[in-house]
């Protein structure tokens, strides 16, 4: 059977005007891979714990706090997307980051035959710069755009050290992006063709 892909639209909620990505992945990714794929087209920089929401069931990294909350996690990387698509799952939720709650809707646009020619994940198009790390959710991300384009801001210049640079709420290194991801595909390139290799050699 031919390998098939998928094609994601990941939007960042609660945030106007809207900052979004465009993916292609393997129907093989799991939700841990997918994550990583994730903090790299926003970019967000992993610094924190995550989460993927489909239907009842939460997916990330277990712990043993879990239980003590009563709380279900299933491990991430045991769920794949072929299986969500599969179930007929259209779209689910992704949060980063518990303290600032960034709160993220993947969907799942299309389901097709994957070009042999093409290593994926690959990267299609986004707009918008996501918010800098610690930021303080959306509501401090307000603050902060607000603050970062108007020098007579009485917060601007804490702003412009804290982040270490100007603010382009436009430009959010689309070329970086897309580099991240052709690296993220030729890892799993490497990856597959050495779990190829073993298997043959079995």
């Amino acid at each position: 059977m031919a390998h098939q892909i998928a094609r994601l639209r990941v939007e960042l909620l609660h945030i106007e005007p809207t900052i979004w990505r465009r993916v292609k992945v393997s129907l093989t990714t799991n939700l841990r891979a997918l994550h990583e794929l994730i903090q790299g087209v926003m970019p967000w920089e992993n610094y924190h714990l995550y989460q993927f929401t489909v239907g009842q069931r939460d997916y990330g990294e277990p712990s043993p706090e879990d239980a003590a909350w009563g709380h279900k996690v299933y491990h991430a990387k045991n769920m794949r997307l072929e299986t969500l698509v599969g179930r007929g799952v259209a779209d689910f939720e992704y949060t980063y980051d518990f303290g600032d709650n960034w709160q993220h809707r993947v969907v799942i646009e299309h389901v097709g035959v994957a070009d042999p020619d093409v290593d994926y994940p690959l990267y299609l198009g986004g707009e918008r710069t996501a918010p800098p790390e610690d930021v303080g959710g959306p509501p401090g991300f307000f603050d902060f755009v607000e603050a970062m384009a108007n020098s007579r801001h009485p917060a601007h210049k804490d702003m412009i050290r804290w982040y270490g640079r100007p603010f382009n709420p436009r430009d959010f290194g689309e070329s970086a992006v897309a580099t991240t991801v052709r690296d993220i595909a030729a890892k799993r390139k490497v990856a597959m063709l050495a779990f190829e290799r073993s298997q043959q050699t079995r």
